[in-house]
Order: structure tokens, then C-alpha cells, then sequence
């Protein structure tokens, strides 16, 4: 990930409903939400949080599929992996494969198979 990209996905949690989105979506797990019980869940109206779920989706910090009618959207786990690497790539004395499976092992307990 270079640092345009990053800021991007930071900027993109830079905000606070944002940032809740986000959490309420790696609480939820690989199964997601649909779109309307986001809003419902987060009191934001559905206009607002479908303008607040684009802008997650296009920093590859959440992911959407169709199912049925709805729209279900989930944390983009391969752009977490991404930015949390990119966040921690100069720790450890320049030693990142150290910090490597502190972040595998924290998306895989928060978003299991």
C-alpha cells in the first residue's frame, strides 16, 4: 500500500460515523449487514450512510454484495490487512513479519471463517 492509499482509507475513518460503520461491521463479522439495518443500528439516516458506505467501499476498507434485494455490506478484510501492515511496516526495528501475525490473528478472531 503506498502512503496516497493509506491516507485515503485513513481519511475514510477520519469521521465519526464512519469510524462506528466500520466497527459495527467487524463486530458483525464475515456475514455483513444489510445496508438499511446499518442505518437503523447507527441512527443515520439511509441517504447519509449509503454516501458513508461508498466512501468505505472505495477505500477498500468494506466490501458489498447483492443478496436478494439488499445490499450487504462487510469488512473489506484483504484492505484492513493492507493498511494494518501498512501502519506497522517500519516497527520492530524494520522488522515487520514480527508484527505480521498479530494482525492475521486479530482478523481472524474478529472475522472467522
Amino acid at each position: 500500500m503506498d502512503v496516497s492509499t493509506a491516507a485515503s482509507a485513513l481519511g475514510a475513518l477520519a469521521q465519526e460515523s464512519r469510524l462506528k460503520v466500520f466497527r459495527l461491521l467487524v463486530r458483525a463479522g464475515r456475514s455483513g449487514m444489510a445496508a438499511g439495518d446499518i442505518a437503523r443500528a447507527l441512527a443515520v439516516p439511509h441517504n447519509t450512510m449509503s454516501s458513508h458506505l461508498a466512501i468505505l467501499t472505495r477505500a477498500k476498507l468494506v466490501s458489498a454484495r447483492k443478496e436478494g434485494r439488499s445490499v450487504i455490506y462487510a469488512v473489506d478484510l484483504a484492505g484492513t490487512r493492507d493498511l494494518l501492515s501498512f501502519l506497522v511496516e517500519d516497527c520492530c526495528q524494520g522488522e515487520p513479519s514480527v508484527c505480521a501475525p498479530v494482525i492475521e490473528s486479530t482478523l481472524a478472531a474478529c472475522c472467522p471463517d
